[in-house]
């Protein structure tokens, strides 16, 4: 379509103004984001930017949902706003997919920060490295080190994924809770959890203490009213509705397409070899006292080689070594720089959860008897001996058997030939991938682990650079490319990934529907964690899960029972339930519970009992009552839900359509000279040289992460509004001066009807175009005004204007009644009549809106100082209860001595009276004087700044 300069500065701006609410807000992270359109996922990001005045609000959609791409999408407006001191707190294994997430989905850089990384940057000469212009990401661990750092930056917005861990943030005695609330006082934050309240209402209070102090009282006046007192559940959902968002699988069944997950478990039994090792490493692991154990990490150090023997030979081999070598150390020097666990951590890429759980470092002072040192170093030996001398793996053998059924699953369904298998050893996935070469899969395998460094991956990630050359897959982080490139030789090369935990984060493999776990997690949270790689948005098929079971095992037996029939991980639609999964505060601590059976019953019905009472204290946790509370206080907090999310996808489609032409348009407009173009499939080739940005194919980004681009076009740059090359568009057709001129719009040319321009044909008359600011919130918001009138002085309406600037066009030379335009007539006075009529219009609205939130936030501060007054009053009407209690026993007291001890506690309850009441008054004043403070500053934010510009005035015609 042919379009004007005038055009194409109208549609620059259309693209880049800041809208102040609604899906028009979201619009460009919508159209840059490769994310397919789900309206729960607008309705919950708009709720997140919807009050500016707002310290903060809790996603906790259920699992499933995609809280992830809910943030993404918020923290991408915020960064097409330039407010760009973004942080993202998370626990540490989900740092690294928070990364890929950004860069995959949503193009935006950011900065995984550690202690190391942190000194390797200032080593670089950055003097701070939270003030770099990308998203922050940290470990909650790592973020409370750095209070101070944290509390001087001036965050725009600070999202907290996993914010349940912190829903005890409010007691004393919740160390990290209170480091963060401290560091992150008065930023605006965003939390996500599926789990907002799992035992006690008082965790929907710690979480609200996180976000603003000032959304409820303190927690006596909390436990009062909402769990000692009569208020009602229904004023408590009500106070929530302001800050907390709440989304159901159910409630998006219609727009989400889930498949099923199955399960097959393969058995087998150990040989006489691997049954003799496992017995006498399982007698060492029960010894009371040992020096192969460290003393700080005995039952740490345990866990991991338990878990390592469940998976080979191969795997406790390197174990064994490990702990001989510090035996040996200690042997010559009476004590020993080997860290145990750091270095079976390291060695075979297990959870990095371990480290956290280290003690202090070992007394180098301890008392060594030598003797029974020796003796265990001759049975370390004897052990590594027994290992290596494993030929046949039974398990290995297993899985040649488990991936016969999987792949015949597949054929049945239909699905891709591709296998995950799970292991937590390194050196199981070295063997395994020997294993299953030298049995049929040999150069189909891919091996996937924290490092990724090994000869074969190099190989791959030398090849995926060379074939991905100048395209934008490479981020230039050698860790992220390397992870991408593995995956994509696993989906377009491979059959079969042999992947650590490391698979288990960051990775996304909807294209793979079979999953073996080689090696079970004994925590839950893991395993649902590894499901959900292919279980996950955009998967086709039902997705198979394999597991082993040890015949020869009654406790490993158990532990499958207990993931299969208690958690429900293997079967159904949704896998873990948000209850069962939320009942689990840290994944370690329940593993050691499992240890601790391994490791004290021996006999299977000593098993059996350990089990259920395990059981028993789960189903204990997971309170019936509280999940009734639950579902009242966090379901249905709009009973419309179904029409508003149609509501919302409707409204999307049609912005993001219009935000697609404008773009096309004015891309072809300002590139006409500099690119050939291809309508076809909207891409085209750069041959000229811009600053900052590389030539080459390009292809307009499509919405939707399931649209693979044509094979032509597999390393066409992706062309977005925040790339380089779609700013720079964005900025000529923006910053171009426009004199006065005469457009011709052409009808006949335009391929729809369009009734209100039909009566515009062979009529002309003036249009002049103005942007609008409005400053105020902190925030900025722009409007783009437009007022035309025909050659016999009718007004057009604005809207028909809007339409008319979206016909093909052409430019004539500027007549003389435009050249005059400057001068002050009759038509120039009836512009500005109407562009200030249509200001006044917007000032109108915007205060509307604004007084509303004004009152969203002096309703919030009246509720939460009487919270605080209605708390100090409760205190003194029991404390008046109380002292006419001990009044009437003083009266009936029998003897002197219970009388003077009755009026003695009578006059303590009176003092106590006393000083509350004094409390009272002083809590009140205090209240009132801090309600007044907050509400002037509100007031303050409300003052607004507006400024007016002028883009262009052209004459015009229809034919």
């Amino acid at each position: 379509m042919t379009i004007t300069d005038y055009q194409a500065k109208y549609y620059a701006y259309e693209l880049t103004i800041r809208h102040a609410g609604g899906v028009d807000s979201l619009s460009q992270s919508l159209f840059d984001a490769s994310v397919d359109l789900n309206p729960h996922q607008i309705n919950a990001a708009l709720f997140a930017l919807n009050n500016p005045l707002s310290q903060g609000v809790v996603l906790a959609d259920e699992v499933g949902l995609g809280k992830t791409i809910e943030a993404g999408l918020v923290i991408s407006q915020y960064w097409a706003e330039r407010r760009r001191k973004l942080l993202i707190i998370c626990p540490a294994s989900l740092r690294r997919q928070w990364a890929q997430e950004l860069s995959d989905k949503f193009n935006l850089p950011s900065q995984i920060l550690d202690a190391k990384t942190w000194k390797n940057l200032q080593k670089e000469g950055v003097y701070n490295p939270l003030a770099e212009k990308r998203v922050i990401i940290m470990s909650y661990h790592y973020a409370a080190r750095l209070e101070e750092q944290l509390l001087v930056e001036p965050w725009d917005l600070v999202v907290i994924d996993e914010a349940h861990k912190l829903r005890n943030a409010h007691r004393t005695s919740n160390r990290m809770g209170q480091l963060l609330r401290r560091a992150l006082v008065g930023r605006k934050k965003l939390l996500l959890t599926a789990t907002p309240l799992q035992n006690s209402l008082m965790e929907l209070y710690g979480l609200s203490t996180l976000i603003d102090e000032q959304l409820f009282g303190d927690e006596r006046s909390f436990r009062q009213s909402y769990i000692q007192g009569h208020s009602s559940v229904a004023e408590l959902k009500s106070r929530l509705k302001g800050f907390v968002h709440r989304t159901l699988r159910r409630d998006v069944l219609e727009y989400v397409r889930y498949t099923q997950r199955q399960t097959l478990t393969v058995p087998f039994t150990p040989t006489a070899q691997e049954e003799d090792l496992y017995n006498g490493i399982s007698a060492l692991l029960e010894r009371d006292e040992s020096y192969a154990l460290p003393r700080n990490q005995r039952h740490l150090t345990g866990l991991i080689l338990r878990k390592l023997l469940a998976s080979s030979s191969h795997a406790v081999l390197n174990t064994l070594e490990t702990i001989l070598k510090r035996l040996e150390a200690l042997k010559e020097n009476t004590q020993s720089d080997i860290d145990v666990v750091a270095t079976l951590v390291d060695d075979d890429d297990l959870e990095q959860e371990y480290l956290e759980e280290i003690d202090e470092p070992e007394a180098n002072d301890m008392y060594i008897d030598f003797e029974l040192l020796e003796d265990e170093i001759n049975e370390i030996r004897l052990y590594i001996g027994k290992a290596r001398a494993i030929e046949t793996d039974s398990k290995a053998t297993a899985l040649l058997t488990a991936l016969n059924q999987g792949f015949e699953k597949m054929e049945a369904m239909g699905a891709p030939r591709k296998v995950i298998i799970f292991t937590e050893s390194k050196r199981t996935q070295e063997y395994l991938s020997r294993f299953l070469s030298a049995n049929g899969y040999q150069d189909k395998i891919v091996t996937f682990s924290g490092s990724n460094n090994h000869p074969q991956a190099t190989e791959v990630y030398q090849r995926w650079l060379a074939e991905n050359k100048d395209s934008d897959k490479i981020s230039g982080s050698p860790q992220i490319d390397r992870r991408t490139a593995l995956i994509d030789h696993f989906k377009h090369h491979a059959e079969v990934m042999i992947a650590t935990e490391a698979a288990a984060e960051g990775v996304n493999l909807q294209f793979c529907s079979l999953l073996i776990n080689y090696d079970l997690p004994w925590n839950p949270q893991r395993v649902e964690q590894r499901i959900g790689r292919c279980h996950r948005y955009g998967q086709k098929f039902d997705v198979v899960v394999i597991n082993f079971l040890n015949n020869s095992n009654q406790a490993d037996q158990r532990v499958l029972e207990l993931l299969t029939e208690k958690f429900h991980l293997f079967d159904g639609v949704f896998g873990a339930s948000d209850e069962v999964l939320g009942s689990i505060e840290s994944g370690v601590d329940f593993e050691k519970r499992i240890q601790a059976i391994y490791e004290t019953c021996r006999k299977p019905e000593d098993i059996d009992a350990a089990f259920k009472q395990l059981q028993q204290e789960l189903e204990a946790d997971i309170n019936e009552k509280m999940k009734e509370t639950r579902q009242i206080l966090l379901e249905n907090f709009d009973e419309d839900i179904h029409d508003l999310l149609k509501l919302r996808l409707d409204a999307a489609e049609q912005r993001l359509d219009k935000v697609g032409r404008w773009f096309w348009a004015l891309t072809q407009h300002e590139l006409q000279r500099l690119a050939a173009f291809n309508e076809a499939n909207h891409s085209f080739e750069l041959k000229a040289s811009i600053p900052q940005v590389p030539s080459g194919l390009y292809q307009l980004h499509k919405r939707g992460s399931a649209q693979q681009p044509d094979n032509e076009l597999a390393h066409a740059h992706r062309y977005r509004l925040s790339a380089p090359l779609g700013e720079w568009v964005v900025q000529q057709a923006i910053s171009r001066e426009l004199p006065p001129a005469e457009l011709l719009f052409d009808y006949s040319s335009h391929t729809a009807k369009v009734s209100v321009i039909e009566n515009l044909v062979g009529k002309s008359g003036v249009l002049r175009m103005q942007k609008f600011s409005i400053e105020s919130l902190e925030r900025s918001e722009d409007y783009l005004l437009f007022a035309a009138m025909d050659q016999q002085g009718n007004t057009i309406p604005a809207e028909v204007a809007q339409k008319l600037m979206q016909l093909p066009a052409y430019e004539r030379q500027a007549s003389q009644q435009i050249n005059r335009i400057a001068e002050p007539t009759a038509s120039e006075t009836a512009l500005e009549r109407i562009l200030e009529s249509e200001r006044n219009q917007v000032e109108k609205s915007v205060n509307d809106r604004n007084l509303s939130f004004f009152e969203q936030e002096v309703n919030k501060l009246d509720a939460w100082a009487d919270d605080l007054k209605e708390g100090l009053e409760a205190s003194i009407k029991e404390l008046d209860k109380q002292i006419k209690e001990v009044r009437r026993e003083a009266k009936i007291a029998v003897t002197l001595e219970e009388k003077l001890a009755l009026q003695k506690q009578q006059k303590n309850l009176e003092s106590q009276r006393n000083k509350s009441r004094r409390e009272l008054f002083d809590k009140q004043d205090e209240v009132d004087g801090r309600r007044e403070e907050l509400i002037e500053s509100l007031e303050g934010k409300l003052n607004k700044k507006t400024t007016v510009e002028t883009l262009f005035t052209v004459q015009w015609s229809v034919k």
